[in-house]
């Protein structure tokens, strides 16, 4: 299966697959895990007695990282959204606001495995360097 280098790179494609596009299911739900571990269902609650608040909850990370995506799945993503509000950085990180560069993609070495992306919507949030490279490969940097 496909490898990620970015695990920040690869929520973005979560994103796009699992909470906008609904392809990839079910989709993740952290309260429904911890709930499942005996810890209740909520979240927000859970990463703040935990030491976990603006972090990524162990859980989430484990589950996200471990998560296949197959080719044909990925061929699909033609468009990908960075913003603060995005429903996968809550489900990592529930009590996250946004305000930090928890989230921020480091490299933009995976765009291969998305052959087919044309737009990265919130680009300003990437480095100039990462929103050249989008542009030297055709890609729209909105």
């Amino acid at each position: 299966m496909t490898a990620f280098k970015d695990f920040n790179f690869k929520l973005l494609v979560i994103e796009q697959l699992m909470y906008t596009d609904e392809v990839l299911a079910p989709p993740f739900r952290i309260a429904d895990v911890l709930r499942e571990q005996g810890h209740g269902g909520d979240a927000w609650k859970y990463a703040y007695e935990n030491g976990l608040a603006y972090k990524v909850v162990p859980q989430a990370r484990e589950y996200f990282e471990r998560l296949e995506i197959g080719p044909d799945l990925l061929a699909t993503v033609e468009e990908l959204c960075l913003d603060g509000g995005n429903e996968v950085y809550q489900e990592c990180a529930p009590v996250w606001d946004g305000e930090d560069d928890l989230f921020d993609v480091a490299s933009l070495d995976d765009l291969d495995l998305v052959p087919n992306l044309r737009r990265v919507l919130g680009a300003e949030f990437l480095n100039e360097e990462q929103q050249a490279v989008l542009l030297a490969r055709g890609i729209e940097a909105d």
